[in-house]
């Protein structure tokens, strides 16, 4: 039990230490505001984004994630937002808010480049109570702390291509430090993103969409998302999604209403030892766009 109960707080710790700022969401393209605030606004209309992921179903306590957003344009060059995410696994729940603003540049007639700041933080909780471990003096204390940060973006919009580089959390806060026999800490690492899709037109009705998004953060793996999709009529996507060795992702989207109202569905399937133990992991994206 005294090697479990560590095995089971480090778990804890090391999902805090990558839960800031980190997308995680196979359908990236529809939450950009979590990656970059330079999106704020690129639009041109007022819109609202709810999202749901829960990871590893079938896992007790397996990571649900929550994302609002909601963003506009408040004169030709500048955008404002607000992105709310909340994540919850186990013990352990962070709510990340953060308020974002854009400023749009003129490259070409077609070409706007928007460049973006980010600023807010995070509250963590961690209710060590609830593993009730007693006569221990690591778990006799619950967690919770507020962490602010700042985080900045570039969005390059054309009207056929799009390419984002952006660091959402600039600030290494710590996360967690305990003194005594046993000190457990964490903090975040910046992470840099950078993406971009393209859209080819096949023919009157279908459009293809290839995107691609990379992710470096020191100490950890780099990670590559691969994105496909058929787009039908403006209204209905079809597509796939590969995490490079992680997760293949399958996603569908519809528009209602002259595309005012978007509604998407992902289902992840994990390419890792994982996969033994849980069902997948479902995503859920509406989105509302007022002119």
């Amino acid at each position: 039990m005294t090697y479990l109960k560590y095995i089971i707080f480090a778990l804890i710790i090391s999902f805090a230490a990558n839960a800031q700022q980190d997308p995680h969401f196979s359908m990236y393209r529809y939450n950009m505001n979590v990656i970059t605030p330079a999106y704020a606004g690129t639009n041109g209309s007022l819109e609202t984004t709810f999202a749901v992921r829960s990871q590893w179903a079938g896992v007790e306590d397996g990571p649900e994630t929550l994302n609002f957003n909601i963003n506009s344009p408040v004169d030709e060059n500048i955008g404002v937002g607000l992105t709310v995410v909340n994540d919850k696994v186990f013990v352990l729940e962070e709510t990340h808010l953060y308020a974002d603003f854009s400023y749009k540049i003129k490259i070409t007639e077609e070409t706007d480049l928007h460049a973006g700041l980010k600023a807010g933080g995070s509250f963590l909780k961690i209710d060590l109570n609830e593993l009730g471990i007693a006569n221990d003096p690591l778990f006799t204390e619950n967690i919770s702390t507020f962490n602010p940060n700042v985080g900045v973006g570039f969005y390059l919009k054309a009207k056929k291509y799009y390419v984002s580089l952006s660091a959402p959390g600039l600030l290494s806060n710590n996360r967690y430090e305990k003194e005594g026999l046993n000190p457990v800490s964490a903090k975040d690492d910046t992470q840099i993103f950078l993406g971009g899709g393209y859209e080819f037109d096949l023919s009157e009705n279908f459009k293809f969409r290839p995107s691609a998004l990379g992710k470096v953060v020191s100490g950890a793996p780099f990670s590559l998302d691969l994105t496909a999709s058929a787009l039908y009529k403006e209204r209905i996507e079809l597509g796939a999604n590969y995490r490079l060795d992680e997760s293949v992702t399958i996603f569908f989207t519809a528009g209602f209403v002259e595309n005012i109202f978007k509604v998407g569905y992902a289902y992840e399937y994990t390419t890792t030892d994982i996969n033994t133990y849980t069902n997948g992991t479902h995503e859920i994206i509406l989105k509302l766009r007022l002119n």
